[in-house]
């Protein structure tokens, strides 16, 4: 009885320990940066309620729409690109029979990157001067291109270093999902003369679909909140091509010092995609059902 007592004590207080750091920095920021939400703070003057001010502000604020606007652009992007991309290389990292140990690492190599220095490595990889790209293409005679300082190339740009900075992680999900099909449904496909094509899409696909709606609604929930790539590497620039919500987040609150602003498009953007993934947690669900 002691002993039980004993292992419960030191359970529950193992637990109330969890609980209480999850409270001091997960669920107090949440509830705090609510209530800023609807308060005129700057964190010298005491903070004063105004309601519903702050999202009036934003609404009649032209950079409200050319945030979202962006946001949606490069998640857009980001889905054909990022989503498609570590699917079809952890298919031909599953297919090969010999070095798989070092492509694999070779594609996690930049997720270990931290992602500050990604974007000023691939801001000079884009520098239309002596830029690496640039320079490669004028090496063959190409013309070189503005791609960071054009606003019809500047969000795609940055699409491609996200994804060459986030994929690693996505493909060896993949991969270990692909490591769980039993090998007699290929060997089946084979036998009926099927090709690689063929059993990716009859036999790959059905295999790993939860995995896949899972890392899709990340992918979303994840590309929505992009602020370091547009902030190091453009600063919203071109002509305010790159402008995302988080980056004018950041403006409301580090450039503007209106934190009550900053914290009303904050509970904005937590709403969205709250509301976004509980409709594609019921949607996928009576898809199964179905």
């Amino acid at each position: 009885m002691r002993r039980k007592l004993k292992e419960n004590v030191t359970a529950y207080g193992l637990l109330c320990a969890a609980l209480v750091v999850f409270a001091l920095f997960s669920w107090y920021p949440i509830v705090r940066g609510v209530l800023l939400s609807f308060q005129q703070v700057d964190f010298v003057n005491p903070p004063t309620w105004v309601g519903f001010d702050n999202f009036t502000r934003l609404f009649e604020d032209p950079l409200f729409g050319i945030a979202w606007r962006n946001t949606l652009l490069f998640t857009g992007l980001a889905l054909v690109f990022g989503f498609v991309v570590p699917f079809l290389t952890a298919v031909l990292l599953n297919e090969l029979r010999h070095a798989k140990a070092f492509f694999r690492l070779a594609v996690y190599l930049p997720v270990m990157l931290p992602p500050v220095v990604t974007a000023l490595m691939w801001k000079w990889f884009y520098d239309p001067g002596a830029g690496l790209f640039n320079s490669a293409l004028g090496a063959v005679g190409l013309p070189g291109g503005q791609w960071l300082d054009s606003s019809d190339t500047s969000m795609l740009s940055l699409v491609f270093v996200s994804t060459w900075a986030n994929m690693g992680s996505t493909t060896l999900i993949y991969l270990a999902a692909l490591g769980t099909i039993p090998g007699e449904l290929y060997e089946a496909a084979e036998l009926d003369g099927a090709g690689l094509w063929k059993r990716l899409i009859h036999v790959t696909l059905p295999q790993t679909r939860f995995v896949l709606l899972v890392l899709l609604l990340l992918q979303v929930v994840a590309t929505m909140q992009v602020f370091t790539e547009p902030y190091v590497m453009t600063g919203g620039g071109p002509d305010d091509s790159t402008v995302t919500v988080l980056l004018l987040l950041y403006r409301y609150a580090f450039v503007y010092n209106d934190f009550g602003s900053a914290s009303a498009l904050s509970l904005l953007l937590f709403v969205a995609l709250g509301v976004f993934s509980a409709l594609y947690v019921r949607l996928t669900r009576k898809a199964d059902e179905s």
